[in-house]
Parts: C-alpha cells; sequence; structure tokens
C-alpha cells in the first residue's frame, strides 16, 4: 500500500522480525531490489546487523538513543568509531583486550601479554595509559609459537570453523578459522599489527594516530 502511495521516504521499523530465517534473506534481497529499482530514499530501523550492513548504504549507529557513529558500511565495520560499536557489528564480536600505552606511543603492552607494536604511527597519550585493544577474530593469526590460547570451544561452521578460548590472565578470546579446527587444546596465536583497532580505555573512543 506505501509502495502505491508514491512516497519521498519508506519508513521501515524493523519489518522481518517476525519471519523466519529463509524467509528473512529472501524478502532482505527483494526489499533491497524495490529500493535500488524506486530510488527512494528509505529509513530501516533494526536491531539484525546484517540487515544493517546488506541493506544500508549508510549506518547511523545508536547507542542507549544516542548516535555514535554515521558512516558506510564497511567504514562502520573496518573503522568502529568506540567500544561499542566494535563489539557490536561483526559475527563473532570483536576482541577486546585490557592493555596500556607503551614504548612512547609507538605499542600496546597487553596486560599479561606481549608488546604489540602499531603498524600505523604513535597513538597521542603518555606511556601507561590505559587502552583497549581490538582485533576480530577472523585476523587473529595462528602460527607456530606466540601466545597460548586455551580451547574451552569449539563451533565448526562447515567452510570455516570458531574457536573460542582463554589467554594466560584469563581474558576470553574468538578465533575464527577457515575449514576444521586444529588440533590439540592449546593453539599459538598472534595479532597482526595492521589488524589491530586501539580505543581510550577511559572514553571508549577510537585512538588513531594525529593527522
Amino acid at each position: 500500500r506505501a509502495i502505491v502511495r508514491h512516497p519521498k521516504l519508506f519508513l521501515f521499523d524493523e519489518p522481518l522480525s517476525n519471519l523466519d530465517a529463509k524467509l528473512r534473506v529472501t524478502m532482505r534481497a527483494e526489499i533491497k531490489r524495490l529500493q535500488r529499482r524506486m530510488a527512494v530514499t528509505s529509513l530501516y530501523v533494526t536491531h539484525d546487523q546484517v540487515e544493517a550492513m546488506t541493506l544500508g548504504d549508510r549506518l547511523l549507529v545508536l547507542h542507549q538513543g544516542v548516535p555514535v557513529q554515521l558512516a558506510t558500511p564497511m567504514e562502520v565495520f573496518e573503522r568502529p568509531a568506540n567500544v561499542y560499536v566494535a563489539g557490536f557489528i561483526g559475527a563473532p564480536a570483536m576482541n577486546l583486550l585490557p592493555a596500556t600505552l607503551a614504548a612512547g606511543g609507538t605499542a600496546a603492552q597487553l596486560d599479561g601479554g606481549p608488546l604489540l607494536a602499531f603498524a600505523d604511527g604513535p597513538r597521542p597519550g603518555a606511556d601507561g595509559m590505559k587502552l583497549t585493544i581490538g582485533i576480530r577474530p577472523e585476523h587473529v593469526a595462528l602460527v607456530a609459537s606466540g601466545l597460548a590460547l586455551t580451547i574451552d570451544l569449539v563451533e565448526p561452521l562447515g567452510s570455516e570453523t570458531v574457536l573460542i578460548g582463554r589467554l594466560a590472565d584469563g581474558e576470553m578470546l574468538s578465533v575464527k578459522v577457515a575449514g576444521p579446527a586444529p588440533p590439540g587444546e592449546v593453539v599459538q596465536i598472534a595479532f597482526p599489527p595492521a589488524s589491530l583497532h586501539v580505543f581510550n580505555a577511559a572514553t571508549g573512543l577510537r585512538l588513531d594516530p594525529p593527522g
């Protein structure tokens, strides 16, 4: 009925929330096709991040009713503005680990873990400043010798596997690997510098190099 009226704006309020999983995928594609064909601005409200990422040209992420980031879906995914967005977008959620600024702002010292150098330049602040380091499960690397992760749960998903385990200090960590799970109860992991996200632990905001 709304389409027949030729409006200038469509408002969607979780239109697919009561559908089963298969029908949600079908209707998501149909809504995308209609939106492209009619070229009418649409405001789509959803708690489903897959719907948000696949349907939206721009995402407005709200936290407790307050806008925290407005950007393209890939920018929200690749450069989350704060810890809330980092933990909300992505499945499994981004790993968030406590750390402190070190080496004149050029690295982070994980609590009970290794020193992680930044690939893109120093961060502002004094050594010892509290940080939150983020890394997505799919970016954690399995290596021959590195940080030990004791596996608590293995989730086989067919073409990929999610490993959920504990670091030596008790921090939980998720790792997504291609194919089946590696053998053994302990794996060695590393955090590629280019995949690190750095947040100010006090404010929760993203901490980028100056300029």
